[in-house]
């Protein structure tokens, strides 16, 4: 029996039925067929490895990659693209994001625009799998935005205009290499962001203040080891135009963690230490504001929900990334005009990027009029 015979075969047999029917499961595209024999959502998936112009290193590892799932969902001629980026210190991989998607079934919605419903399912279907997650609400919010004819800024009544500036990332690396990437990022940008978090941090600072006067802001990925030590260097940072303070120390140690901002001359916003909306309140007092990425809270929807409490516990709010295509950058930055500091370069440092999206001109995010997300697929 001929695939197209097969499929309509079995589709035929789920209808009679009357049973929802994810059809070529192993091959990472589902096709949900309702019981009148319509085609309603089809959910399509696909491993994709992100490469990057230089090596990554933070205080805990270094990548020349990261692996990513991309994600489509078809509805009536539209497509709603979405991805799931997946760096280390996740837990999450290919195998386990494709395993999760595969249990998905979106035949049991009428149509995308019952976003609380089909996501609150798909929240329900694990505790984890953020990132996997994350892509199935990107690519729902795409496709409801371009079924509406508006970016989802202007669907929250966002003015793009109040979008900020963004930071560019530099790892961390010798002196001399830092120096160089700094040289080839400093005239574009209006604010550098600088990994931290090792015994060479001073040494890294004073070489790129060799190249730039930019301001700066530092993330130690849990990467300082005594409190007092830390705030002796966020003092010397401050004296050094650093402006903002990512996780100082490990997310586990909140007693440290407060202690410092409380004496801190400069923001700390936590990172690793908040993933999702239930995080927040134990962090207030803690930190003086938090870090949101669609990878660690599931998605736009719940981001949405994250900048609103933080904003009603005073505190302050960031919009970060992992290494992504446009397609989640430009998910994250739909939020940009509402937060304080963005952080959303990550499709700024892989060289195979799929889409067009959001752009930063002279340093500042310029969110594209496209409906949805504001992505298009690029063109060979």
């Amino acid at each position: 029996m001929k695939r197209r015979d097969f499929l309509k075969t079995a589709a035929a047999a789920t209808v009679a039925a009357g049973l929802p029917s994810c059809i070529g499961g192993n091959s990472g595209r589902h096709i949900y067929v309702n019981r009148s024999g319509k085609a309603r959502m089809e959910l399509e998936f696909f491993p994709y490895e992100l490469q990057l112009k230089h090596t990554f290193t933070v205080s805990s590892y270094s990548r020349t990659t990261t692996p990513d799932v991309q994600v489509r969902i078809h509805f009536d001629g539209l497509t709603g693209f979405g991805e799931a980026s997946m760096p280390p210190y996740l837990g999450q991989n290919v195998e386990t994001v494709t395993s999760f998607l595969q249990k998905v079934d979106l035949g049991q919605f009428p149509d995308p625009f019952c976003l609380e419903d089909i996501l609150g399912y798909v929240d329900s279907l694990s505790p984890g799998d953020t990132a996997a997650k994350a892509a199935v609400d990107i690519a729902l919010h795409d496709l409801v935005g371009k079924m509406l004819g508006a970016p989802w800024y202007r669907i929250w009544g966002f003015d793009p205009a109040k979008a900020p500036d963004t930071t560019f990332t530099i790892g961390i690396d010798t002196p001399e290499v830092v120096k160089e990437k700094t040289k080839e990022c400093a005239e574009q940008f209006n604010i550098l962001k600088i990994k931290v978090g090792t015994p060479a941090d001073k040494d890294m600072i004073a070489a790129i203040r060799e190249v730039t006067p930019l301001p700066l802001a530092v993330d130690a990925n849990q990467g300082w080891k005594d409190r007092q030590e830390a705030l002796d260097e966020i003092f010397w940072l401050k004296e050094n135009g650093v402006v903002m303070v990512e996780q100082p120390m490990a997310k586990e140690r909140l007693d440290d963690n407060a202690w410092i901002t409380e004496r801190s001359p400069l923001p700390i916003f936590a990172d690793e230490a908040v993933q999702r909306l239930e995080d927040i309140p134990g962090l207030k007092g803690a930190y003086t504001g938090i870090n949101i990425k669609l990878m660690k809270c599931a998605g736009m929807r719940e981001a949405r929900k994250m900048v609103d409490y933080a904003r009603a516990e005073g505190m302050k709010v960031m919009v970060g990334c992992m290494t992504e295509t446009s397609c989640a950058v430009s998910a994250a930055a739909q939020l940009s005009p509402a937060v304080d500091f963005a952080d959303l370069d990550g499709n700024l440092l892989i060289t195979n990027d799929l889409f067009e999206g959001v752009e930063v001109l002279s340093g500042k995010l310029h969110l594209p009029d496209r409906p949805g997300i504001g992505v298009k697929e690029k063109t060979a």
